[in-house]
């Protein structure tokens, strides 16, 4: 839409309140709400004034004014509040210079999109995140200078098989057999299919939903694949639309990697293809019916998979899901079909179109705009420099002797090591400014201050049934 449009769109729908929103540094959507009487046409270029010191990230309390410049073409009506309520993404410009905030994810990602044209290689990235999640019934944690617990429960948990829930009636997923039966086994069918049938009526294609392997309501719903800003935009409302509709009916969703121990994590695998005057370019004659772009692609990727890990992988829950030898993608090479590689060449349709790669290594607790914008940098650093990927790995990596499976590279083994790698390896993301020194120093000291250390400093629950007898 239009400015005028949206204004149409408003009195049209009878709003009567305005929610601007917009994601923070870490990947947390923030809004907050104006009277449909202050929104007119020049509040798309004028906007709004808020403190972007209290904002994680951000602005020093000395520099903390800034503007939020909604964007007309993402309005929608929220599906949840009680009024009529107009939703605008926006992005963030600094009061004095007037000119879009480097540390906005979102214009991170804008840029992103910007400079794959610049290079000619192609005008769109499309994105498909597939995006799994867990449901539980309850949850319950605390973290303390002499207590720390969490305790999590569901319907679903094996560990509620004898339970009195007057009565209960069985049917509990085994350990890693949620893939995927029928009711009564699987007890989240209708709200999966709310969260659906709400994704679709704000315009959110999707694909379709499922259990996922885990017990305990892990499920997955997948969202076709759009451009990559648009994709940013639209998992922010995915995680948003899930856990409101889990909200209402007295579940709760969490888009945490690993907060099962002994069975399967949750991931985020990420399709991706780059397109040119509407026609597909990673399609051709070579291994599993790709182009030498897209293995030139794959190529960067691996190359720079530690790196990107820092931004696609991004706390340090999302170690407890990538161990070697798991099912986790954590082994850096590529196949056909082979789901225990990093990276896998999807082979379910012969049509060009369908051509694209799908890079398993990403969990849901990235923010969507940066994990997006710095898988298409690496993609693209790989397609420029021509880096060749090696030869496929058709073979299952949890069964090569050990000999073989020295010679293949591992994702990191924590998220200080993919910091690590962050630092030593990030001009590729800086090409064309999308992403700033400023960006990078900026997520490397707040993940350390803020989530590295902290757990480092911890004693562990189990550190206790380890060593209180010492």
């Amino acid at each position: 839409m239009k400015p005028n449009e949206v204004l149409a769109f408003a009195k049209e729908n009878k709003v009567k309140v305005v929610d601007l929103r917009f994601m923070d540094f870490l990947g947390i959507w923030q809004h907050y709400t104006v009277p449909i009487g202050a929104l007119d046409e020049s509040t798309f270029e004028d906007g709004f004034g808020f403190d972007g010191s209290s904002i994680r990230g951000w602005q020093p309390i000395n520099a903390s004014d800034m503007l939020i410049i909604p964007d007309a073409k993402t309005a929608k009506i929220d599906p949840f509040y009680a009024e009529p309520t107009l939703v605008l993404i926006a992005n963030i410009v600094d009061p004095t210079t007037l000119t879009p905030y480097s540390r906005d994810p979102r214009f991170i990602a804008q840029k992103a999109e910007s400079y794959l044209k610049s290079t000619g290689i192609g005008d769109v990235a499309y994105i498909g995140p597939e995006a799994e999640f867990f449901i539980f019934d309850d949850i319950r944690f605390e973290s303390s200078t002499h207590r720390a617990f969490y305790e999590i429960d569901s319907i679903e948990g094996t560990w509620n098989t004898g339970r009195d829930e007057c009565p209960n009636l069985g049917y509990k997923p085994r350990l890693k057999e949620g893939y995927f039966p029928v009711p009564p086994m699987d007890k989240f069918q209708d709200l999966r299919t709310e969260m659906l049938l709400t994704l679709e009526s704000l315009g959110i294609e999707v694909e379709a939903q499922h259990h996922e392997v885990a017990q305990a309501g892990q499920a997955e719903i997948d969202m076709k694949f759009r451009p990559l800003v648009e994709m940013g935009d639209q998992l922010a409302w995915f995680k948003y639309v899930l856990k409101n509709v889990a909200y209402r009916k007295g579940h709760t969703v969490t888009f945490m990697p690993k907060p099962l121990f002994g069975d399967n994590g949750t991931g985020m695998h990420t399709h991706v293809s780059i397109w040119k005057d509407g026609q597909p370019l990673f399609a051709g004659d070579r291994y599993a019916g790709g182009s030498q772009m897209m293995f030139y692609a794959i190529g960067g990727i691996l190359k720079h998979c530690k790196a990107l890990c820092a931004f696609t992988n991004p706390t340090t829950n999302s170690y407890k899901r990538l161990v070697p030898g798991y099912e986790a993608p954590v082994n850096l090479a590529y196949s056909s079909r082979n789901r225990s590689a990093a990276i896998r060449i999807p082979m379910y349709s012969t049509s060009p179109k369908a051509k694209r790669i799908e890079f398993r290594t990403p969990d849901p607790s990235c923010n969507g705009y940066l994990a997006f914008s710095a898988i298409l940098m690496a993609v693209l650093d790989g397609i420029e420099k021509k880096i060749d990927p090696g030869d496929p790995l058709d073979k299952n990596i949890y069964d090569l002797p050990p000999e073989e499976l020295a010679n293949v590279p591992s994702a990191p083994g924590s998220l200080e090591e993919a910091i690590e790698a962050l630092k030593a390896d990030h001009e590729f993301l800086m090409k064309g400014d999308v992403f700033t020194q400023d960006v990078i120093d900026t997520w490397i000291e707040y993940k350390k201050a803020h989530e590295i250390d902290p757990v480092k400093l911890r004693p562990h629950p189990h550190e206790f049934q380890l060593y209180f007898d010492i």
